[in-house]
């Protein structure tokens, strides 16, 4: 296939495959609505709040969207959820922002050690965050430190006027979902039947678009595009952070960011150390749609708004400086993921209970039973 049809296949199966993904989001939402307001209703416990982030994130498939509601619980003129209690669900959503590109690993398990690259680099992106969790939220729970330097940091913002930023992209994918759903809408049937339809549709597109974008991968590694690509991220890490924040910045979502690295490292165009800080990168730029709707709130709690936003950036932020520069905390994660992928390699099942316990049975149970 020559490069130049190469590439829009590539870039036409992966606009398929985030319209699969926004439909995805679009169809849990619908079914779980009222699910999912209901999880906000026990948050006193930080544990339960995690909790809540985990599985709300997990179920919507964007953590913009759960921090987006956070903001606007927090900032809300009656019954505001107060910031302390907000904040373990902000890092609960970090948490279950990466089921997406671990679900896209799945999409490899026909060839183990493609499976193994691609899980490593899906599941990396876990590991930073759970431990990144184990350290601060601690920390913040003993004395508030994300909380009292956000609130200085939004007391220096006053006066600055609401931001509204519509990506490019995520209105281009509503805008190919709106056939479907119009199709599914004049099915006689419930609401939660059409939000199934909607899900199971959205499901097949993902598959499909994704075994094909992974054989078009499999087949342009060696494009001078992607060994340029690759000479730029092997010369400074600081590269790829910068490139995992614009990216992220202009979907406004790290799922859709990470899901990209998953074929790319399955095809062996990226490693894992590469994949790496554009990982941590994405974790900072998708808390500027957060922000944005925070900046964008007006009443008497708005400033709480901005506040609990800025402590989802902080915790990015310290998170990256806490475990990247260091060494031997760095290697940390990376072994972690290199370990699980190599089991899950050898155990394809393993990998589906991973991906069921941590990000859908474990967190319901225990917002079930602690909330």
């Amino acid at each position: 296939m020559p490069p130049l049809l190469r590439l829009a296949a590539a870039i036409a199966l992966l606009f398929f495959f985030l319209v699969g993904v926004n439909g995805l989001g679009d169809g849990f939402k619908n079914l779980g609505k009222g699910l999912i307001d209901s999880f906000f209703a026990a948050t006193e416990n930080p544990f339960v709040g995690l909790m809540i982030g985990i599985l709300t994130t997990t179920l919507v498939q964007s953590s913009s969207v759960t921090t987006s509601l956070i903001v606007g619980l927090v900032a809300a003129p009656e019954n505001p959820l107060p910031i302390a209690s907000a904040v373990p669900m902000i890092m609960g959503a970090n948490i279950g922002t990466t089921v997406t590109n671990t679900l896209v690993s799945l999409g490899h398990m026909g060839r183990r050690a493609e499976f193994q690259r691609a899980f490593a680099v899906a599941t990396v992106h876990d590991f930073f965050n759970f431990i990144a969790v184990a350290a601060l939220l601690p920390l913040e729970l003993s004395t508030g430190l994300l909380r009292r330097a956000a609130t200085w940091l939004a007391s220096s913002m006053t006066g600055l006027g609401g931001i509204h930023y519509e990506s490019p992209l995520k209105g281009a994918l509503k805008t190919a979902l709106v056939p479907v759903k119009g199709a599914i809408n004049s099915v006689p049937a419930s609401s939660q039947f059409k939000a199934v339809l909607l899900i199971a549709f959205s499901g097949v597109l993902i598959i499909t678009a994704l075994f094909l974008l992974v054989r078009v991968m499999r087949a342009s590694m060696q494009s001078r595009v992607e060994v340029y690509m690759t000479g730029a991220l092997e010369k400074s890490a600081f590269i790829g952070l910068v490139v995992g924040i614009v990216a992220t910045v202009m979907v406004q979502s790290s799922s859709i960011t990470t899901s990209l690295l998953v074929p790319l490292a399955g095809a062996s165009v990226i490693t894992l150390q590469q994949a790496f800080p554009i990982t941590i990168g994405t974790n900072i730029g998708t808390t500027v749609t957060a922000l944005l709707a925070a900046l964008a709130a007006t009443g008497p709690h708005a400033m709480a708004g901005v506040t609990i936003a800025l402590v989802h950036l902080l915790f990015n932020v310290f998170g990256g400086l806490l475990i990247y520069p260091v060494s031997r905390v760095r290697q940390l994660p990376l072994e972690a993921a290199r370990l699980l992928a190599a089991t899950a390699s050898r155990s394809r099942l393993l990998a589906l209970i991973y991906v069921a316990l941590l990000f859908y049975v474990i967190p319901a149970l225990c917002a079930v039973l602690f909330g």
